[in-house]
């Protein structure tokens, strides 16, 4: 598929991937590990530079076009969209919050090589130290939920440092000596996210790889912050939207009547008022998802002209979002079986994994947070 980016719109080839990948989404839902050979269908596709800037090698695409993406991969498989998403999480952060050397040399060396970048970035585990030795750092410690760590080239990598308030930032080649990538990932969701452990046994990293400038130095560097949560709601979004189609299928060619007088379970007035709640409910959750996007979408594009305000209400919108993409997904998603039949639970059709990924996506920071930011906003300021 390498050649066929320059032939197709990158929505095609998104669409001609997903379809590959629902093949064999539920078999590696149940397997877990690693998704190398899909991992490496998406290297071929050449839709891990669609972000990067057509000067450094890259397709020019947009946020939006890559959430897009997300989104289509989501609806059949949440983890080959968990660890696409996060690529670009954790490939635009020297972007945001290294130098303009550092932006460049990963943006050209990624569309070059269409590396994938993983992550051992979690700020709030603090289990990996850094120590500063002269014009060199050693990274000794661990980190968990490094997701997209198997199989990747790069890794995003977060340390304390003495002396250093927030975390200090690092970009890794994967194979460097010393990293123990221990593929230890074994939760009930998103099981082809390879989000275990990673182990840094005294590893050397130079300083042009410490992104210096870290989350602070400007309004732009702050929107790192929302960039996680932003591409969190177009997982949610794509996840609730592929249980709603599969359910809807499997409901028009397989639920049963449930009276003799009716031909057809989509005649069965209960079935129908579910399916419009369903309808309602995901509507509503798109529409706040496309209303940050625009947002983002446009404070993005105005970099480091961007105004504290501005931010705040990214922050906001975003927030809003979340809040109405985990329960419409969770209420979804778990409602599903109501129009669907006994026989729909059996473990060849898969319809438990739509909840079981969002469940285990949505406790990683768990949306009170963002209802509490909410609410602190509306009281306070």
């Amino acid at each position: 598929m390498s050649t066929t980016v320059k032939e197709q719109s990158f929505e095609e080839i998104a669409t001609e991937l997903a379809e590959k990948f629902s093949e064999t989404a539920i078999e590696r839902d149940h397997a877990g590990g690693t998704a190398k050979a899909e991992r490496d269908l998406i290297r071929k596709s050449g839709l891990l530079k669609l972000l990067i800037p057509t000067e450094y090698g890259g397709l020019g695409g947009s946020w939006l076009d890559v959430l897009k993406v997300v989104r289509i991969f989501a609806r059949v498989d949440s983890s080959l969209a968990h660890v696409f998403g996060y690529h670009f999480v954790n490939l635009t952060t020297p972007h945001l919050c290294g130098n303009e050397e550092q932006k460049i040399r990963y943006y050209r060396e990624t569309a070059q090589k269409n590396l994938f970048w993983g992550n051992a970035f979690n700020p709030v585990d603090i289990k990996l130290k850094a120590t500063k030795h002269g014009d060199y750092y050693i990274f000794d410690g661990k980190k968990i939920f490094c997701s997209g760590s198997v199989d990747s080239d790069y890794l995003l990598v977060s340390a304390t440092l003495d002396g250093l308030e927030e975390p200090l930032l690092a970009v890794i080649p994967t194979n460097q000596i010393g990293i123990d990538i221990k593929n230890d990932w074994d939760n009930f969701g998103q099981r082809q996210t390879d989000s275990g452990t990673v182990i840094f046994n005294q590893v050397r990293v130079e300083e042009k790889d410490v992104l210096k400038g870290g989350f602070n130095q400007n309004e732009f560097s702050k929107i790192r912050f929302n960039i996680a949560s932003f591409a969190l709601n177009h997982l949610y979004l794509g996840i609730v939207e592929g249980a709603f189609e599969a359910a809807k299928e499997y409901t028009k060619t397989t639920t049963r009547p449930r009276s003799p007088q009716q031909s057809s379970a989509i005649e069965d007035a209960i079935i129908q008022h579910h399916y419009g709640e369903f309808y309602a409910e995901i509507e509503a959750a798109k529409l706040l998802v496309e209303h940050s996007d625009e947002l983002f979408q446009q404070l993005w594009d105005k970099g480091n002209e961007i105004t504290p305000e501005e931010r705040k209400k990214l922050d906001r919108a975003t927030n809003i979002a979340k809040v109405v993409t985990t329960k419409v997904g969770l209420d979804v998603t778990s409602r599903i079986f109501e129009v669907l039949s006994s026989r729909a639970t059996a473990n060849r059709y898969g319809f438990d994994r739509y909840w079981r990924n969002l469940r285990t996506m949505t406790l990683h920071v768990p949306v009170d947070v963002a209802i509490q930011e909410l609410g602190k906003n509306i009281l306070l300021d």
